[in-house]
């Protein structure tokens, strides 16, 4: 067998796995060819173009079926199908996960007010700003998130790591996306301090004083 060139590396049949040695014989001469790909370079819209090659092909060889016409991108995107429906289902359980944890947050310290009534009645009947028990209750939440962020983003690098070896091109560890995930849960966890901070400080000194 005569080399008569060399082709630059390029992925085969899976995008995701290391590019094989592979060798490539004109199809005139390998008599087991059962179909044959064609790759083609265009200087106009992909789309359009491929309405046009069953009509050119037609004209050759009416009897040449044309199968499975696809731009690069199409047939990039059904490769690796799989790891986006992945993908799409990892967002969609975080979201879910994050307004739980709202949700979540909200009740703890909307509870952990209801419990404090009384010493947030006293503090206000001593003089005690609504301010002040704003902050006493958001500094409660700054405290929570510190923790469970600190947690939470640990956790995250190392399933990252983990989802790397598993999804096509995926990093699993980019800080850019960790900042923003920490900075969204952290305004997520103000927000549903907020409320019940916010209620805490409208407490009736004489109302909660009562309170049992």
């Amino acid at each position: 067998m005569e080399i008569v060139g060399l082709a630059q590396n390029a992925k085969y049949s899976d995008v995701k796995k290391e590019i094989p040695p592979q060798f490539f014989r004109p199809s005139r001469q390998d008599e087991r060819a059962g179909f044959i790909t064609f790759y083609a370079r265009v200087s106009t819209d992909p789309d359009q173009f491929l309405s046009n090659v069953p009509k050119a092909i037609a004209r050759l060889d009416a009897n040449l079926p044309v199968e499975n016409l696809r731009t690069l991108p199409n047939q990039i995107r059904e490769n690796v199908f799989l790891d986006r429906f992945i993908s799409v289902l990892s967002t969609a359980f975080a979201s879910l996960a994050t307004l739980l944890a709202a949700i979540g947050l909200y009740g703890v310290l909307a509870y952990t007010v209801t419990q404090r009534t009384r010493e947030i009645g006293l503090r206000m009947a001593l003089g005690a700003a609504p301010a002040r028990v704003r902050r006493m209750v958001m500094r409660q939440v700054g405290l929570m998130t510190i923790i469970g962020g600190a947690i939470g983003l640990g956790a995250a690098v190392g399933l990252g790591q983990l989802a790397q070896s598993l999804l096509f091109q995926l990093k699993g560890s980019d800080p850019m996306v960790l900042t923003a995930a920490g900075a969204a849960l952290t305004l997520v966890s103000l927000v549903a301090g907020f409320i019940p901070a916010h209620r805490a400080s409208q407490v009736d000194p004489m109302t909660a004083l009562r309170y049992e």
